[in-house]
């Protein structure tokens, strides 16, 4: 007998109080909204849910062109190897889910059926085996129909080691271990399908595992379950121009500086619940610094005029935007489930009394301010942000409101370590960076500095020795879960020479397995104080990483944009109900 979503699953629901802040933002109708919104849904159960059209936007037309713009050129555009913020919201403008979430831009979220007709089917009620019926209609930019077939093949390509950088977990929990790629060789068999994938018919895709995974209508969210046509797909050469299954697809590419996405002919509204196609194109524009953006923005001529800055207000902005009235209407602002740490890198720095003075040494209120104050970031002492589910706030490492060097060096005992700290090259990574060393070293620490290009540096930080000490990281979690935050960083079983999601702290530690293994296995309503538990315990018995500081999206957009709202999972600007103001 099949059951539809589990209840247990239904009860994993996304609310998480989010802290408030001062001003307005845009709603995803473009109208103005409170920032001290409260994340709150479930997941969609009626198929009604998942079906289009995508509700109308109030005040929305037809034409123009949407300019994103961002100092770093986007680093992916393959579906299976996107992981990057700007990725995941770009990416839903041409790579459709299985799944994925309709966010009235106001905190309210229901997971939905993309791809699939539903958010899925846990066929034995024990979350074992699940299954999903792919619409009718959705199809191909070249207009050939989208089948469970294109499906089954985009996942199944992810296994390929040489298609790394996209989440691991689907790959991980067909194989039944993290060394996934020892169990299904996808570049010995292109034809072929990992164990536990099939497609009984054209329309139905299914997935069997050995253990019971009750978060995997929010795992099919991500776009690893992006179709790929197999006789289309070029390998690594698919990050240059993949097949669209959305309502926009690649036209143009100019190598580091922009990606142009025009309108998908074949595209129908009527299969897709949350998005729409109202300008001709987006241009993603890549090169320009945040105070250039933000300046450019503010001035509002020409293409600016509906234009949106990806990188946001930096600290020199902060004052100026607040103090215009005529600006707030075009201000979006709200915290992001993004937490940043100064992660250090346990298979080089083994002493957890080295790691220990580490977090005792770091003035956060004195970053948060360098960054811009209140407005862009708060301090925060735990591994899961204020945004996930049962978390409570600890602070393992008491060192006061700036730091306390002493109780560092008295860690130390009289030593002085070097480290070396590495950082992107772009503005932000320059300040947290600049800033950490003068930390480390008022605490006793000698810092070598190594600035490495932005664009690379997440896929260097995930080679597993690579030969830096410390480095500033920052995570979000796929859902507002701790089972999409601390296993997926700290279990030492998921690391791999490369492309390792182990928060590249490489924390290796045997003890916390069992826990991780357990707390996965209970009912997703009960989990929630588990992970708070083993959250502090990680701080105190590992001390893994710093946690520096919670992010908050606060950005300007042109006055002829409406429609752009921040994304209630990740945090930054979506673009699925944008359009041109007249």
């Amino acid at each position: 007998m099949r059951h539809p979503i589990a209840a247990a699953l239904a009860a994993l629901m996304l609310g998480a109080a989010v802290g408030a802040c001062t001003v307005n933002e845009r709603a995803a109708d473009g109208t103005a909204a409170r920032t001290d919104r409260q994340v709150s849904g479930a997941i969609a159960t009626d198929p009604a849910e998942s079906a289009g059209p995508a509700p109308p936007v109030p005040g929305a037309r037809a034409g123009g062109t949407v300019t994103v713009i961002r100092q770093t050129a986007l680093a992916r555009r393959d579906p299976q190897r996107i992981y990057s913020f700007l990725g995941l919201n770009a990416s839903q403008l041409y790579a459709r889910r299985l799944t994925t979430f309709a966010d009235d831009g106001q905190g309210r979220v229901r997971l939905v059926g993309d791809l699939a007709e539903t958010p899925g089917t846990d066929v034995g009620g024990d979350c074992r085996t699940w299954e999903f019926r792919i619409k009718r209609n959705v199809r191909f930019e070249d207009g050939t129909t989208v089948t469970a077939r294109d499906i089954a093949y985009g996942i199944a390509r992810s296994f390929d080691l040489s298609l790394t950088g996209g989440p691991t977990y689907l790959q991980e929990w067909l194989a039944g271990t993290p060394r996934y790629d020892t169990v299904f060789d996808f570049a010995a068999d292109r034809s072929a399908l990992p164990p536990g994938l099939s497609t009984p018919d054209p329309r139905t895709l299914r997935l069997e595992f050995d253990a019971p995974h009750c978060d995997l209508p929010f795992a099919a969210s991500l776009p690893a379950t992006a179709p790929v046509p197999a006789a289309k797909d070029t390998g690594v050469g698919y990050d240059e121009r993949p097949v669209s299954s959305g309502p926009y697809r690649i036209t143009g590419t100019v190598p580091g500086a922009s990606i142009t996405l025009e309108r998908n002919p074949h595209w129908d509204p009527a299969t897709d619940p949350v998005r729409h196609q109202y300008p001709d194109r987006f241009v993603l524009q890549f090169g320009p610094d945040p105070a250039t953006q933000i300046n450019r923005i503010i001035a509002d001529r020409g293409a600016d005029r509906t234009a949106v800055s990806w990188d946001g207000v930096g600290p020199s902005l902060v004052a100026r935007l607040l103090g215009d009235a005529g600006l707030r209407e075009r201000i979006l602002q709200s915290p992001a489930p993004s937490l940043s740490t100064l992660t250090i890198n346990t298979r080089r720095v083994t002493d957890l009394g080295v790691r220990r003075a580490l977090n005792h040494a770091i003035d956060r209120d004195g970053l948060v301010k360098t960054l811009g104050g209140a407005t862009v970031a708060r301090p925060v002492t735990t591994l899961m942000p204020p945004t996930t589910i049962g978390r409570r706030d600890y602070d393992a490492y008491p060192a006061g409101r700036h730091g306390d060097p002493r109780k560092a060096r008295e860690l130390l005992g009289g030593a002085s370590p070097e480290l070396v700290l590495a950082f992107p090259d772009d503005a932000e990574g320059q300040t947290v960076g600049t800033f950490l060393k003068g930390n480390l070293e008022r605490a006793g620490f000698r810092i070598r500095m190594k600035m490495v290009p932005a664009g690379s540096f997440l896929d260097e930080t995930k080679k597993r020795d690579n030969p830096w000490d410390l480095y500033p990281g920052s995570w979000a979690a796929d859902w507002p879960s701790g089972s999409a935050i601390l296993p997926v960083l700290y279990d030492g079983r998921s690391i791999k020479a490369n492309g390792s999601n182990n928060g590249t702290s490489y924390l290796d530690a045997p003890a916390l397995n069992p826990e991780f293994d357990r707390i996965l296995a209970l009912p997703p309503g009960q989990q929630g104080p588990e992970w708070a538990a083993l959250d502090e315990k990680i701080m105190r018995e590992y001390a893994p990483v710093v946690p520096l500081y919670l992010q908050m999206t606060f950005t300007l957009h042109g006055s002829k944009v409406g429609g752009v709202f921040v994304d209630s999972i990740f945090g930054g600007p979506a673009f699925v109900n944008a359009y041109v103001v007249p």
